[in-house]
């Protein structure tokens, strides 16, 4: 699960600090929670739904806790505040913020986006399945989980999916450094990748030789419509693989700015997004890792007397995006993060904060990456159009009675 060996992204600008990469993010017998009592019935996980190749997997139905279908915005409505917090790897490694995240979201509403890295589910007496693109056959730049944390990541990925949340892909081996790193890869490289690392997920069982969990109750060559790459690197390339593939978003631009987001080569591309970062005329990247990198130049170990200070600063930043965007143009505003207890675990302490800070404002909508542009694909294009025509900060000129209509 842990990677230290960081890279900084080359091109976002002194205007975003010390950049960072993007990093990935119990032995149970069957899913014990209501929710999976629920779905698995008196016969267990045979039951689940109609099984789908070796029984990794299964179609349950349409997703549970889905918000009503979006409709468009009527002329001069003011839009919704989007908020999408999104977790990279999305594994669980027993320090227990998967659940913890979880029971967040529950209790304040929220959807999220888990990036799940496909070798999460891959067993490392099984890593020369892996192939990685310009590196050697099961080499990785992160760690394989022990069986036990595989167990406790396919527990919670179960969950989460059963609870309204996405599943998206953070790839595979996460290669950020030299020849072999995802930004030199190649159209055939990402196809490869991704293949795999749908896989992963698709034969988990056949791969581990469980034949006692759950299924996933979902059919992961439908429920992945997005992701995010290692380090935020190589979207070039990939763009073309994911319109092939039916994507309909990817996050891994780098330095995005608080505007309404346009479509790519076919794809809504949806940036991480640079935002204040209290106590110096330079914003930060909204991600956990990049603020970091600024409060501790990489070490994810700083002295303990700095964390209080580096927590509340990480805190406000967050707040600050969210109301810059929320009191002006009203661009979705995104946040990145990983299950890590770096310096001490400020950095889950200040994304928890910030959601419970933003989640009660009126118009406010916590949604998945898949919900947001659920509903930027039934919007009238005029009126997308005029919301990505305001500048981070700008408030439409006539009010938001004057957006959207006629001129």
């Amino acid at each position: 699960m842990r990677d230290f060996s960081r890279r900084g992204l080359l091109g976002l600008g002194v205007g975003l600090g010390a950049a960072a990469a993007g990093v990935a993010g119990c032995s149970v017998v069957t899913d014990t929670s209501p929710v999976g009592r629920a779905r698995e019935g008196q016969g267990g996980a045979q039951e689940e739904g109609r099984l789908i190749g070796d029984g990794s997997t299964s179609f349950t139905g349409k997703q549970p806790h889905q918000p009503k279908k979006p409709v468009p915005l009527a002329p001069g409505e003011t839009p919704p505040q989007f908020v999408v917090f999104s977790w990279d790897g999305a594994g669980e490694v027993g320090n227990g913020l998967f659940p913890r995240f979880l029971k967040l979201a529950e209790d304040h509403g929220a959807h999220m986006t888990f990036f799940l890295s496909g070798l999460y589910l891959l067993p490392e007496s099984k890593k020369r399945l892996y192939q990685p693109p310009k590196n050697a056959v099961g080499a990785s730049d992160i760690g394989y989980l022990s069986d036990d944390h595989i167990k406790d990541t396919l527990k919670y990925v179960r969950q989460a999916w059963l609870e309204g949340h996405e599943i998206g892909t953070h790839f595979n081996g996460h290669f950020c450094a030299g020849t072999g790193s995802v930004a030199n890869w190649t159209q055939r490289d990402w196809r490869s990748e991704i293949d795999q690392a749908k896989s992963f997920v698709k034969k988990w069982r056949t791969n581990t030789g469980w034949k006692d969990l759950p299924s996933l109750p979902f059919d992961y060559g439908k429920e992945l419509v997005g992701g995010r790459t290692p380090c935020l690197l190589g979207q070039d390339n990939l763009l073309p693989v994911a319109r092939e593939l039916g994507w309909r978003y990817d996050a891994s631009s780098p330095g995005g700015r608080q505007r309404w987001p346009q479509k790519r080569q076919g794809v809504w591309d949806l940036p991480l997004q640079a935002m204040p970062f209290p106590g110096h005329r330079f914003e930060v990247l909204s991600m956990d890792y990049n603020i970091l990198a600024n409060q501790s130049k990489n070490s994810t170990k700083a002295p303990p007397h700095n964390y209080p200070a580096w927590r509340k600063q990480a805190t406000e930043s967050y707040l600050a995006g969210f109301k810059r965007a929320y009191e002006t143009n009203r661009a979705p505003f995104f946040v990145g993060n990983h299950f890590e207890q770096w310096n001490g675990g400020i950095y889950m302490d200040a994304v928890e904060e910030a959601l419970k800070g933003i989640a009660d404002k009126k118009d406010v909508r916590l949604v998945s990456f898949r919900q947001f542009v659920d509903w930027l694909d039934v919007q009238k294009p005029e009126v997308l159009a005029q919301l990505q025509s305001l500048d981070v900060g700008q408030r439409p000129a006539a009010g938001w009675n004057g957006l959207g209509k006629a001129a």
